[in-house]
């Protein structure tokens, strides 16, 4: 995989101009060991749970990435070192956190590419509550289910469509 997000929006203004690409803003770290990662979006909207992140991780990624709609809450954590682990497993190449995570060092080690707003010790809550494969909103730029996702070094990127 060889992209540079920079790039791609120099190759493709005229989807900037009219809003088939959009470029996230500025302020999500990065985590694991995979800074550049793309793939197809599976999104979900949470807040302050994780319980639908955990059975989606499960499922098999098919190489898609996990857009987590998270409120941009820094009260707790939506994504954490086993779910890290679970994601790596199952084939997922990414997770973009609208919101924290925790269990930085062990997120670290794994082979996928991670985005969060920031990290947070305290653990989310367990009680099934959001939607999945909804269309979100990420930082003011909308994302639906299977728009590609575009991340590394200088920014994450939503195209609605596969960019060459």
């Amino acid at each position: 995989m060889t992209f540079a997000t920079t790039d791609l929006c120099d190759d493709n203004e005229p989807m900037l101009d009219d809003g088939r690409l959009a470029v996230l803003p500025p302020g999500y770290r990065h985590f694991g060991k995979h800074t550049r990662f793309c793939g197809r979006a599976t999104t979900l909207k949470v807040f302050e749970d994780n319980a639908l992140v955990r059975s989606t991780l499960e499922t098999v990624g098919h190489g898609n990435v996990l857009v987590i709609d998270g409120g941009a809450s820094l009260r707790r954590a939506l994504v954490g070192g086993k779910l890290g682990v679970l994601a790596q497993e199952n084939g997922w190449a990414g997770i973009v956190v609208d919101g924290c995570i925790r269990d930085s060092d062990e997120i670290d080690a794994c082979e996928i590419g991670v985005r969060a707003l920031a990290v947070h010790p305290r653990k989310s809550s367990k009680a099934g509550a959001g939607e999945r494969n909804v269309r979100v909103c990420i930082g003011g730029v909308f994302v639906e289910p299977g728009d590609w996702i575009y991340a590394d070094a200088d920014g994450i990127l939503v195209a609605r469509e596969e960019l060459a």
